[in-house]
């Protein structure tokens, strides 16, 4: 307090008689370690938790930047987990919900208030004398909700189920990001392959230009064939700059699932070469049981199902009785004459009649719960058509990846002779083209069948809630790491 404030304090804890001093200081005692506590550093910016409901929150992971090393896939993850809005963003959701559960749990506790105050009256009736007199006051009100029915367990456990689907949406929103970052870091490294063979593709229609002229200044070709070469090297070349245009795209797409502006410039780690391994099917059945166990979302919704119906609970003791404990000594001093009285008891709150707004709102949580439920059953059967696809996805991309290398060593040899051929004078300028586009063809498909398999590894394990760090030596062969998003 402060000027008229403090005077206003002073002057009244001078005036309270002795057996209200004792009381009037302890809540104000109290007060003051309230308004302290707030001011706490605690978890969050100057806010205390004396309930510890932040106790099960998952951090935000952040690792030690790297900035002047190569990144690879575990560093690109970590600074997207760290940096990325979207974990910030449930991080904040997740504490705003623990914030719920105290407002939940505070209600188990009494509450004391206290008002203390000094006023100047003055008064005058008609032509006689005017009198002043100085009233100071004080009073202590103390309140506890002994029973109501269910009502407070109802809605701490509303409020505690809530806090779980929070956590569960958390780590659900950390997987999609740690997929993005994922996905975007492999989509660079593809559009770099998919400009390396668009380069070489280029070579190679120039050398097939430099044969063409070469047989025509010989007499052996016609002017057609050197047109036509022309026309393929010119659309090799536009080829090579869609392919680098698009890869500038994919750089700025992983600077954002990062959390850093697009034109962040980014050194990454070469990409070792893997090979997909044998024996690796699973049961599907199994992996859907497992999915429906470790799916985050699917525990956010089985959460928020059970919040529902804590909800209808406290909703229908709303409107049964209640018992509190009440008591309220107070102080007044009017010029002098002092009056003391206090007072304690119990409380009996019965609801009679609400204009059946009670009915409807106990309707209202009941279809709500409903909802929920229906929700969570819907989930239940995506999560299963969410691996059913990922497995299928990765089956195909593991079945592509082995038959684009072969056919990827057929097109390499196909352009070679073609363009042998060519060179010796027995050969058309068609053929050599047409295996050169086979051969371009050849080398986008092993980009995009290297790509879609490393991705659909990714996928399938995020379909069965296994996506974090310990998958990582999985998809790179490094040496495993601690797990990502763990308290």
């Amino acid at each position: 307090m402060a000027g008229g404030g403090a005077t206003l304090y002073s002057a009244v804890i001078q005036r309270l008689p002795p057996r209200m001093l004792r009381p009037a200081l302890t809540t104000l005692l109290l007060l003051a370690c309230g308004l302290a506590g707030t001011s706490q550093a605690g978890d969050g910016p100057g806010v205390a938790d004396p309930f510890d409901t932040e106790a099960g929150l998952r951090p935000v992971p952040c690792a030690q930047p790297r900035s002047a090393d190569l990144l690879g896939l575990a560093d690109v993850i970590d600074q997207a987990l760290c940096n990325n809005p979207q974990t910030r963003e449930v991080w904040a959701a997740a504490r705003a919900q623990a914030g719920a559960v105290g407002v939940a749990r505070a209600a188990w506790l009494p509450g004391l208030n206290a008002t203390l105050g000094s006023s100047r009256v003055r008064t005058q009736i008609e032509d006689k004398a005017t009198t002043n007199a100085t009233v100071n006051s004080g009073s202590l009100a103390f309140s506890w909700l002994l029973y109501d029915f269910g009502a407070r367990e109802a809605t701490l456990e509303s409020a505690r189920q809530l806090l779980a689907a929070a956590v569960a949406t958390q780590d659900s929103t950390t997987q999609a990001v740690f997929l993005a970052a994922l996905q975007a870091f492999y989509q660079v490294h593809a559009q770099q392959a998919a400009l390396e063979a668009a380069e070489l593709s280029e070579k190679s229609a120039r050398e097939s230009l430099a044969a063409a002229e070469a047989r025509y200044r010989a007499g052996s070709a016609t002017p057609a064939d050197r047109l036509q070469a022309q026309t393929a090297l010119s659309q090799a070349t536009l080829t090579r700059i869609r392919v680098d245009g698009e890869l500038k795209n994919a750089r700025g797409t992983l600077a954002n699932a990062m959390g850093l502006d697009a034109h962040r410039p980014l050194r990454l780690a070469t990409l070792a070469a893997t090979e997909p391994p044998t024996g690796f099917e699973r049961d599907v059945d199994a992996l859907i049981g497992e999915a429906r166990g470790r799916r985050p979302d699917l525990a956010a919704a089985e959460a928020q199902a059970q919040a529902a119906r804590a909800t209808v609970d406290a909703t229908r003791a709303a409107h049964l009785p209640t018992v509190s404990l009440t008591a309220a000594p107070t102080w007044q001093d009017n010029s002098g004459l002092n009056t003391h009285t206090s007072s304690i008891g119990l409380t009996v709150n019965i609801p009679l009649f609400s204009g059946f707004g009670q009915t409807y709102r106990v309707r209202t949580a009941e279809a709500q719960a409903e909802q929920k439920n229906a929700q969570r059953d819907r989930l239940r059967l995506q999560v299963a058509l969410d691996v059913w696809k990922s497995y299928q996805s990765l089956i195909t991309a593991t079945q592509s990846l082995r038959s684009t290398a072969d056919l990827l060593a057929a097109a390499e040899q196909s352009e070679r002779v073609a363009l042998g051929r060519y060179r010796a004078g027995v050969g058309s300028i068609l053929d050599l083209l047409s295996a050169q586009s086979a051969l371009a063809s050849a080398r986008q498909q092993r980009v995009q069948s290297n790509y879609d398999w490393n991705v659909s590894r990714a996928a399938l394990a995020q379909s069965v809630g296994a996506l974090d760090a310990g998958i990582l030596p999985v998809l790179t062969g490094e040496n495993p790491r601690p797990a990502i998003g763990k308290p």
